[in-house]
């Protein structure tokens, strides 16, 4: 499981002050990008060096409260299974205790130039299983 803080902005939010359902998909996006930081893989460099991008394949959301301008959240994320060519996660956008959002995420695995699906490469299947 890994932890990701966000602050919430007037940018983030509509004229009531209540965050915008779409800006909790960059919220995830983000924690997921900083995942793979932490587990050892910045994005460019895989492109570079692996060729190879992830890619959302398919995401189910639940919003069970509204985030407001200047909570302090977090998005955990946990990993649900890994497969050959992506991996399902569950994401949690929460303020405390609090679970505002509950998201299961399929992230796919492209091959960087015809964004055909291509296997996980091994050492960061290993790295994201024992984060």
């Amino acid at each position: 499981m890994v932890e990701f803080p966000v602050r919430v902005y007037y940018e983030d939010t509509d004229a009531g002050g209540v965050v915008y359902h779409s800006r909790y998909l960059n919220f995830m996006e983000r924690a997921r990008t900083e995942w793979l930081r932490t587990a050892g893989f910045d994005q460019s460099a895989l492109k570079q060096q692996e060729h190879v991008l992830f890619v959302v394949h398919s995401m189910q959301l639940q919003f069970k409260k509204p985030a407001r301008l200047d909570d302090q959240l977090r998005v955990v994320s946990q990993l649900l299974e890994m497969g050959r060519g992506s991996f399902s996660c569950q994401q949690q956008v929460m303020r405390d205790e609090t679970i505002l959002i509950e998201a299961q995420v399929k992230v796919a695995c492209v091959d960087a130039d015809s964004f055909k699906p291509t296997g996980i490469p091994a050492r960061i299947k290993i790295a994201l299983e024992s984060s």
